[in-house]
């Protein structure tokens, strides 16, 4: 039997604490591992990019010449705004004004949407300059690697617009919110791997 100890008029309280890893929610530790390999998936693309960087260089057409950049720059914008959203929505669950955390869910969404429009006609642009998956060594990792990450945004797109409509039965408020925090966990990781890709890729 577990040791237990009294306080005040016999009343038992367990003898040690929870365990950090006990108190835990088991949802958001499948969220953390879950990102931690995602974050192995995209080193690896990124890696892949730069071990064969002298060979794209050598053979297809110089990123920087054929990449809208400016255009980019605004995307990255966009998405970064999109995390302040994101967090704003949380706060105004974990004060109970589910209207604002609504609100802000839907802006976070709109601007999801909003990135994921812009990235398709940069891939339209870039199709008009010849660069395509079958078009060389650029074009391969490159479209893999942004589409990948737009995978990503279309999928955490239609998670917010699920916890929005979620939200509109009174599933989340002050004592619940551990949906729209978890979403907010793989949002923000979206977001900080498109300035990984950003930086690495369109600037260096």
């Amino acid at each position: 039997m577990a040791a237990t100890t009294t306080h005040g008029q016999g009343h038992a309280l367990p003898a040690h604490p929870p365990s950090g890893l006990e108190s835990l929610d088991m949802r958001k530790l499948g969220m953390w591992i879950f990102l931690g390999s995602d974050c192995v998936f995209f080193a690896s693309l990124i890696t892949t990019y730069f071990v064969n960087r002298s060979l794209i260089f050598a053979g297809d057409p110089h990123p920087h010449h054929v990449l809208g950049i400016n255009f980019t720059a605004v995307l990255a914008f966009i998405l970064l705004g999109s995390s302040l959203t994101m967090v704003l929505s949380l706060a105004g669950f974990q004060r109970n004004d589910i209207t604002a955390g609504r609100n802000w869910l839907l802006a976070t969404a709109i601007l999801g949407t909003l990135f994921l429009t812009g990235q398709a006609l940069e891939f339209s642009n870039l199709a008009h300059e010849g660069v395509t998956l079958s078009s060389g060594l650029f074009g391969q990792c490159f479209l893999i690697m942004t589409g990948f990450h737009g995978t990503h945004v279309f999928i955490g797109v239609i998670w917010l617009l699920s916890c929005w409509l979620f939200a509109g039965t009174g599933r989340f408020n002050a004592k619940n919110f551990m949906g729209v925090e978890i979403a907010g966990l793989y949002w923000h990781f979206v977001d900080l791997v498109w300035v990984a890709i950003f930086t690495l890729i369109y600037l260096i």
